[in-house]
């Protein structure tokens, strides 16, 4: 029966511990090689015991002061010791003894980066790139990309990874990231040219596939990116972002089904969301399924309970069936956790409306203009409820004070005018009422829906004909 190979190691690194205690307290003599100190440092490093580390590698170097390895291990460990510019210097020693080792490159690099000097570190790096072929060079890519996020220089990170996959289409690492970096940038179309490319060559790898189709979806051709999604879950049908993605295309494409058909597949495949859950909610919201949007919405509510705007998505399923107490009470909840919200309280206004509860309609649309001055929505809410409730000295003072705020919109100026009519001033209204049928005669509509007895009034009738007349 073999040893086991663990305690094998573990063996030996202790009998490498003694021999290095032995001969640091001058008891013993014997020889360690490079190697062996190799080891020991590894082991003080792993136990993050970084003064012992640096005590051996300065008698490993000290016995072997032509090892570039040694040097370069001295020089991480004072990395790691944040002496960045002695570790520079140990850098120049271990380069007069071997410039081609790539470790001396990052090394050299985070030092620099450390010290602030990233224009340092990406000249280091652009001008090493020219000396490495293979592995090497698409490791060096890989640091020049990071000091390019560290640097944010976001765009010459999509070319490190670019000269990454062109090199070695397959490497993960890298079209995971040029994903990301990919939709960051916004440089969709040289990604779809890339990725085309690879599924060319290598057509089985669902990796390229997805991103040819995140790529499109970045441009909006939403057909052509579930294709390709299809195409990575074909090859790999537990790709749970792949259905994800294809779920938010299809919605795009206003397909309801097929995204709540994908996005409930996401839901056998990974753990419960509650962007997953609110976005079938959503899908059932817009085919007007009410009852099943709410069995969503609520799902999502119960993983993400203080996310006010499910209880207020639920509250709009209530109103579309007019079931106003029962939208209330979510209107209620969502309020609970953000009060100040315009549009809690407008919808909150409607719902005290139709119940009758005119006062309390009020104060809710009073909040929506206070808290959205320059907005037209709350103004022409609150004025219509005091108008419907016969309000009309103080619908008056809110029509003014709604021109005010939103800049003469001309939509009050036809509540104005149908407010003073309401009041008695027919003379005034008019000359409102011509007003606003000079700035916005499309508007009309809104005027006569607040009134359509108005149009009994031979003064109104006449003066829009005389707006309809040809000058």
């Amino acid at each position: 029966m073999k040893e086991n190979p663990f305690r094998q190691d573990k063996e030996e690194i202790e009998e490498l511990l003694r021999q290095y205690q032995d001969r640091k307290a001058g008891l013993s003599y014997s020889f360690l090689d490079e190697e062996s100190f190799e080891k020991i440092i590894n082991y003080f490093d792993e136990q993050e015991d970084l003064s012992q580390a640096m005590e051996a590698c300065d008698m490993a170097v000290e016995q072997f002061p032509y090892s570039s390895s040694l040097l370069l291990r001295k020089a991480d460990i004072m990395i790691a010791t944040r002496r960045y510019q002695d570790a520079l210097n140990v850098l120049d020693l271990a380069e007069l003894l071997d410039n081609s080792d790539i470790n001396l490159f990052i090394l050299r690099t985070d030092a620099y980066l450390a010290l602030d000097q990233q224009e340092k570190a990406v000249e280091l790096l652009e001008n090493a790139l020219a000396f490495f072929e293979g592995e090497e060079r698409i490791e060096l890519l890989f640091e020049l990309a990071d000091v390019y996020d560290d640097y944010e220089e976001f765009d010459k990170i999509f070319d490190c990874l670019k000269l990454i996959l062109e090199q070695e289409p397959t490497n993960e690492e890298a079209l995971y990231k040029i994903c990301f970096w990919t939709d960051f940038t916004g440089r969709n179309e040289e990604s779809i040219r890339l990725h085309q490319h690879i599924v060319d060559d290598y057509p089985y790898n669902e990796l390229a596939w997805f991103n040819l189709a995140a790529a499109y979806q970045g441009l909006k051709l939403y057909e052509k990116s579930i294709d390709a999604y299809k195409f990575a879950i074909t090859i790999d049908e537990k790709f749970d972002y792949a259905y994800r993605n294809m779920g938010d295309a299809y919605i795009r494409l206003r397909k309801f089904r097929d995204a709540i058909e994908v996005l409930e597949k996401v839901l056998e495949l990974t753990r419960p969301e509650d962007v997953i859950y609110e976005a079938i909610g959503h899908c059932y919201d817009k085919l007007k399924n009410y009852a099943q949007a709410r069995f969503y919405y609520r799902k999502a509510s119960h993983l993400n309970p203080d996310d006010s705007k499910l209880y207020y998505k639920i509250a709009c399923t209530y109103i579309n069936e007019q079931q106003w107490s029962q939208a209330v009470k979510q209107l209620e909840s969502a309020m609970q956790i953000h009060k100040s919200v315009p549009e809690f309280n407008l919808a909150m206004g409607e719902c005290k409306i139709q119940l009758g509860e005119t006062r309390e309609a009020i104060q809710y649309f009073s909040n929506v203009v206070s808290l959205k001055p320059k907005g037209t929505t709350g103004w022409e809410a609150l004025i219509r409820c005091l108008y419907l409730a016969d309000f009309f000295d103080e619908a008056l003072e809110q029509a003014d004070a709604a021109l005010f705020h939103t800049e003469g919109k001309p939509l009050f100026i036809y509540y104005k005018s149908a407010i003073l009519f309401a009041l008695g001033k027919s003379k005034e209204a008019i000359l409102y009422l011509e007003r606003a049928l000079q700035k916005a005669p499309k508007l009309l509509k809104e005027f006569v829906a607040l009134h359509p007895s108005i149009l009994q009034n031979q003064l109104v009738v006449d003066a829009i004909a005389r707006s309809r007349k040809p000058h």
